[in-house]
């Protein structure tokens, strides 16, 4: 079979070809750093020179332990051009495994980052550090490898090393697995054959590359073909579609939990919309789904525009490898309007033996065998199978081990060969330890041989499909589902903030009530006879699959905590039953930082990474600008309103905390409520203009129209009206329960008065369209935006007084939907500490029975505004509760607004 490159040196040489083509887009806090293919081309040749120089000789492994940035890609590049082999490492192995990688590869050479280096020296006082993303005053600095001439560089053949890999060790410590040049350029032909990538596409590469697929797939086939390779920020999800909005990416290579995410952020978006919303968008992804199946119809393309706008116009092809795609996923990926794609393999075979691809997709397979591979199955290696019985599962009895041959097929694991033994027969196929079964040329898997699960009526189960139904219950984050003692069991990790009752016995019902209502959708022979519960986040590989091999462990250790009455706590999560990546993620000292004065300010809630800042822990409105003020204090960051918008988790306020810290984002411009004018933009300063004559006189008619109709329908009255001071500049604080309270408000001040007053109003309702942004305008309201706009909404407040003018603040943040007053936010605390200005009560009888929340039309009644007596900021420090000034403020308007609501109007 013939290729373009017989080895990735060719591969290498033909980079500067591509001259000024962007290589690899950055995205960075504002903007993006590009690389040319010409940059990375004349980068590689003198650190390959360098690696000479520095005795590395051909085959030898160079160990590269970071995440991907263009100097990890530069060190690769130029390890294979030297005649070396690339060894990527997990950042995330323990110090124990790491030494152990170490010794057993024998790398006299390993490139990281100055956070990772005494990592590495710790695990090998003899192995070389060179460090990336550094300057030439470190004297390690990969900037100092670099060699003008290195003398002549040796080439290399098809049979020459080229990586080593270490598996991610599902089932055990991990092993070496060399592979060669011709396993890796064969796989470039396969896919390049099959067009799945082409020129034109832009790819976006989230993953770490200590994984062959993202090797090969992420960062080889783009070069290949001559692609721009696109990188988020930080695998947050805000900034993964930033990337893939604003990078233009049209190509995803991606694992499933990835795709989950996906899915799931997009759920909850159309669930927030309520019942009518998300039922329409049930149905019209069940019909898509249809139309795609039976007719090969992209009507998704078209029905959910506004998702694609959202999340990437030139999306087109999500590629999941890794794992399993859960085929119910991929049918809703497709339906939504992307093409998916399905590769399957392993490390072992560099990887790919299969593929899946949409213009002729079947839902539940692999894909089909990629030409030059072949594939078998041996039906002698089912698990279970006694003589003279048949073995099934799903209802198939021709299935076995999956074994591959071909050139993509590695030859031994390093130093391992009683491993090798196992794994290749003597006539050299590779037993992939995965079982399924061949039908039309279509590889199906049914699970693997190490993990099948063999029960004592001899039915066979894969833990892992009874681990997704249980997982689909919204009390259940995680589900490791084992063998203990001839019968199925589980272990859980509890979703506590959707356990209503979060005490230990509530805990336990929550989770038996949800093991209960999961196994009715379970055959009997899959049900599980008992469980246990854990805080500490299941083991996993950095793709997502279970370390089966620990779970015995973890079970034991659980089961033994609840019969000593050690029962799951329901406060913050210790760092220890986080996962790898939550753990890695408190290795920065202002994320730990930030996590230890969360634990502390949360003690009593079920505080985790995944835990809703907004929904969970009630941190919405202007509560954010108390978050931000107390981590510029005690963290030495602040973050501003861009950074606020793409929080949705706890642990996107840990990374953007972190890379605020990183960025050297130590303290920003002044806060909004000491130079206002600085938070807001030009367009922003427009809505505090004087209306010019013309609206002026337009907003005047509009007044008198409004005393009319609220005078006249709603009968409205006025008491302590004569209270309201002749001079600002002060603030008015009424309650809320109704669209008509403003209305009301503003008939109780003279036309004078009202043109020095301005109003604060929701951009969800008085800017969401034309008419009423002109009304707003007219009216002089300023636009807040309590979930997103928290600075912008105090320099909004900070403005007006600041100009002598009148606020009017509704404190409550929305409209009481009981017409019982809610406690205040503290954003009128804040304003009113800072500039101490008179603030005057309010209370209005009568909206919430005339309009109440998700009524359309008002009906006709009576309607009384009662002003009590102004007060100054002083004074109801005074009188509130709460450790800081403005929930002293906040709390005792809070009282003053209620003490008017008892009172009953003249």
């Amino acid at each position: 079979m013939s290729s373009r490159w017989k080895t990735l040196q060719e591969l290498i040489d033909a980079l500067h070809e591509r001259g000024d083509r962007p290589f690899l887009i950055q995205f960075q806090k504002e903007g993006t750093r590009q690389w040319s293919y010409a940059e990375l081309s004349d980068h590689v040749y003198p650190v390959a020179a360098g690696l000479r120089a520095a005795g590395i000789q051909p085959g030898d492994p160079v160990g590269l332990m970071a995440e991907l940035s263009f100097d990890w890609i530069v060190a690769c590049l130029a390890t294979l051009r030297a005649g070396a082999a690339a060894m990527p490492l997990d950042i995330q192995f323990s110090d124990d495994v790491l030494k152990g990688v170490i010794e057993d590869s024998g790398t006299k050479l390993v490139f990281t980052t100055p956070d990772q280096a005494e990592r590495v020296t710790a695990a090998s006082a003899d192995v070389r550090v060179v460090l990336l993303d550094s300057d030439e005053s470190e004297e390690r600095s990969l900037l100092n490898l670099y060699q003008d001439n290195g003398g002549e560089i040796p080439a290399v053949g098809p049979e020459d090393r080229a990586a080593l890999f270490y598996t991610s060790g599902t089932t055990g410590p991990p092993k070496g697995v060399p592979l060669r040049h011709r396993n890796l350029t064969f796989q470039l032909d396969a896919i390049g054959r099959e067009k799945l990538i082409s020129e034109g596409d832009r790819v976006l590469l989230p993953l770490p590359l200590h994984h062959v697929y993202p090797f090969v797939l992420g960062i080889f086939i783009p070069l290949s073909l001559g692609l721009p390779i696109i990188r988020p920020k930080s695998l947050t999800g805000p900034q993964v579609i930033r990337a893939i909005r604003e990078g233009d990416v049209t190509v995803v290579a991606g694992v499933p939990r990835l795709y989950k995410a996906l899915f799931e952020g997009i759920q909850t978006q159309i669930q927030s919309g309520g019942n009518i919303v998300s039922g329409v968008f049930d149905r019209m992804l069940r019909w898509s789904g249809s139309l795609h199946d039976r007719f090969g119809v992209n009507a998704g393309r078209y029905l959910f525009g506004f998702i694609h706008k959202r999340f990437g116009p030139e999306l087109r092809l999500l590629a999941s490898g890794g794992s399993e795609l859960n085929p119910e996923l991929a049918r809703k990926l497709m339906g939504l309007g992307w093409e998916v794609a399905i590769g399957y393999g392993l490390t072992e075979t560099a990887p790919l033996l299969t593929l899946n691809l949409p213009a002729d997709f079947r839902i539940g397979s692999v894909g089909k065998i990629v030409p030059g591979v072949d594939i078998r199955i041996d039906e002698s290696a089912k698990p279970g199978e006694e003589e003279g019985g048949t073995v099934t599962v799903n209802g198939r009895s021709d299935f076995g081990e999956v074994m591959a041959s071909g050139p993509n097929v590695f030859e031994g694991y390093l130093n391992l060969p009683e491993k090798t033994a196992e794994a290749l027969t003597d006539d050299g196929w590779f037993r992939t330890g995965d079982l399924g079964y061949v039908e039309d040329g279509y590889l199906y898997l049914v699970g693997r041989s190490s993990t099948m699960i063999v029960t004592e009526g001899g039915e066979n189960v894969q833990p892992d499909n009874i681990e997704e139904v249980f997982e689909q219950s919204p009390v259940i984050r995680e589900a490791g589902v084992l063998q203990k003692e001839n019968r199925l069991v589980a272990l859980f990790v509890p979703e506590l903030n959707e356990i209503p009752e979060r005490d230990p016995d509530g805990i336990e019902k929550a989770m038996k009530n949800a093991v209960s209502n999961q196994s009715r959708q379970l055959p009997s022979y899959q049900r599980i006879g008992d469980f246990a519960i854990t805080r500490k986040a299941l083991p996993r590989t950095r793709l997502g699959k279970i370390r089966r091999h620990i779970l015995p462990d973890r079970y034991d250790e659980a089961k033994q905590e609840a019969e000593a009455g050690e029962q799951i706590r329901t406060g913050p999560m210790s760092p220890d039953e986080m996962s790898n990546e939550d753990r890695a993620l408190l290795d920065s000292r202002a994320a730990k930082e930030t996590w230890d004065w969360l634990v502390e300010r949360y003690p009593d809630q079920p505080l985790t990474p995944d835990t809703s800042p907004q929904v969970d822990l009630g941190i919405d409105s202007l509560e954010w600008l108390n978050i931000t003020m107390e981590l510029r204090q005690r963290v030495g960051v602040e973050l501003d309103e861009e950074a606020i918008g793409r929080i949705e988790t706890v642990r996107d306020l840990l990374r953007e905390v972190s890379e605020a810290a990183e960025g050297g984002a130590a303290v920003p411009k002044s806060p909004p409520l000491e130079q206002p004018e600085t938070a807001l933009t030009a367009q922003q300063q427009r809505w505090l203009e004087p209306l010019p004559p013309g609206l002026a006189a337009l907003a005047r008619g509009l007044y008198q129209f409004n005393r009319l109709v609220m005078r006249s329908v709603f009968q409205l009255r006025f008491e302590g009206a004569d209270r309201i001071p002749e001079q600002g500049p002060f603030v008015i604080s009424p309650n809320h329960v109704s669209y008509l309270d403003p209305f009301a408000v503003a008939s109780a001040l003279p036309y004078r008065q009202l043109r020095r007053t301005y109003w604060a109003g929701w951009v969800g309702v008085a800017f969401k369209n034309p008419l009423f942004r002109l009304v707003s305008r007219l009216a002089q309201a300023i636009p807040i935006d309590p979930q997103r706009g928290v600075f912008s909404s105090l320099a909004f407040a900070a403005s007006v007084l600041k100009r002598g003018q009148n606020l009017i603040w509704f404190p409550e943040g929305g409209r009481s939907p009981d017409g019982e007053l809610k406690p205040f936010k503290p954003g009128i605390g804040l304003v009113l500490d800072r500039y101490n200005v008179p603030v005057i009560p309010v209370f209005l009888h009568g909206p919430h029975e005339a309009m109440p929340v998700g009524q359309f039309m008002p009906r006709p009644g009576p309607i009384t505004v009662v002003f009590g007596e102004p007060v100054q900021p002083e004074q109801l420090k005074e009188e509130g509760e709460g450790k800081a000034p403005q929930d002293q403020i906040a709390s005792a308007l809070h009282d003053r607004v209620e003490r008017l609501g008892r009172q009953k109007p003249k």
